[in-house]
């Protein structure tokens, strides 16, 4: 499995999972333009299809371009039933219903949906080539412990550290906008990524934080706070806004050693 993380941040979500020829695309908040750019510059090669896309939830930082995207792949679209009654799709497009606790087959890529507290309609997603397995968990408000057992397997993490409460009791928002991003159906502080880490096995290989914001966080507080919850041999990276970030098969990787 290959992941290609193309944005992370509040202004725009998009990450593609890959295996052979499958390639699924989760999330659509940056332009079809920019996601072939950040595409091309992560792996050299051409976005020229998508097998599915899947909307995690309905906030605009995730499914402002998916009638575009749609659109300009002729993909189906997997999505939950309150999401498909707020976004807006190409009325040819085959809309597949999202299901939370089942777990749905594209090509060689099975996904299996976990419900996570946000204050709109979210799953975080566990994704599976039959060699290796990811998951994607972001906007959420707090952990609980049905999350943590389906990530018991999981090799590579892309979990949300959002915030640095200090940083957003500073925030030049108003009360009520600190109140839902700290809340239990807002997003995950860097402490409480750390909790959830901190219970996961040791089939974990690779964590990169999401979703980081950018008044409210930086990449080293967040790492400052998750680093002592992993072993030492997992590598952690760090999700951008603006640059994209390739992640080979971790799987690939264990086996050529051996060859």
């Amino acid at each position: 499995m290959r992941i290609v993380v193309l944005a992370s941040g509040s202004r725009g979500n998009a990450t593609i999972f890959e295996s052979g020829r499958t390639r699924v695309l989760v999330d659509a908040g940056v332009t079809v333009k920019a996601a072939r750019e950040r595409y091309r510059d992560a792996t050299g090669a051409d976005l020229d299809h998508l097998d599915a896309l899947v909307l995690t939830h309905a906030h605009g930082d995730h499914v402002q371009h998916a009638r575009r995207t749609a659109e300009v792949f002729d993909c189906p679209v997997h999505l939950q039933e309150r999401t498909a009654r707020q976004v807006e799709l190409p009325d040819a497009t085959r809309r597949v219903t999202l299901r939370p606790r089942g777990e749905q087959r594209i090509g060689a890529l099975r996904l299996g949906a976990v419900t996570v507290p946000h204050d709109e309609a979210q799953v975080a997603l566990v994704v599976r080539d039959g060699a290796d397995e990811a998951a994607l968990v972001t906007d959420l408000g707090h952990i609980p412990a049905h999350v943590a057992g389906a990530l018991r397997t999981t090799r590579t993490l892309l979990l949300e550290a959002n915030h640095d409460p200090q940083l957003l009791a500073l925030a030049p928002y108003p009360a009520s906008v600190r109140a839902r991003v700290g809340g239990r159906y807002g997003h995950l502080a860097n402490a409480q990524a750390a909790g959830l880490l901190k219970k996961l096995g040791r089939s974990l290989e690779r964590v990169v934080l999401m979703h980081l914001s950018q008044s409210n966080n930086t990449p080293a507080k967040a790492r400052e706070a998750v680093r002592p919850a992993l072993r030492s041999a997992v590598r952690l990276m760090v999700a951008d806004q603006d640059a994209p970030l390739v992640l080979a098969s971790a799987r690939a990787k264990q086996l050529s050693l051996f060859s």
